[in-house]
């Protein structure tokens, strides 16, 4: 498969997971420092991000796409509806799990806005993450957690 579209996807999934869940209101849980919560968030990325590939490649596999060959747009769709978007929301909901930093709920508010944003565009339009004609559903998402800090959780 195309490392150039993995990488695209995993970077759109990357961000998407990040800006996905951050700030939960639990009083069962105490606030990080913004180092603990980007540390965190970027673990999680990190994780996401390394299932999404695997995903990716036994998709690869499994309809006979070598390395320097593209998927078709059918199949990028199928990639997007039945890996990266389950992905994003499940990265999304354990980063949603993670208490934002006192006094970035704005930040995080912003990031998890345009996230969900990004997320819906991929439903309503499962070859977006793919056009090169379209804007990175997940840009506007990914430059918002790079501003914040996030190094993994961003990645184009």
């Amino acid at each position: 498969m195309n490392k150039g579209l993995i990488a695209a996807f995993v970077g759109a999934v990357a961000i998407a997971a990040i800006v996905a869940g951050c700030g939960s209101s639990s009083d069962e849980t105490t606030a990080l420092t913004k180092t603990q919560f980007v540390a965190q968030a970027d673990a999680i990325c990190k994780q996401g991000n390394a299932e999404i590939e695997s995903e990716f490649e036994a998709f690869a596999k499994k309809n006979n796409i070598d390395e320097n060959e593209e998927p078709s747009k059918a199949q990028k769709a199928e990639l997007s509806e039945t890996i990266l978007a389950p992905n994003v929301k499940n990265q999304a909901e354990e980063i949603g799990d993670l208490e934002a930093p006192s006094g970035d709920e704005d930040e995080i508010s912003a990031m998890l806005d345009s996230l969900d944003e990004g997320v819906e565009e991929v439903e309503a339009n499962p070859q977006a993450p793919s056009e090169s004609k379209q804007p990175n559903p997940f840009g506007p998402a990914n430059k918002i957690a790079k501003e914040y800090g996030l190094e993994v959780c961003g990645q184009e």
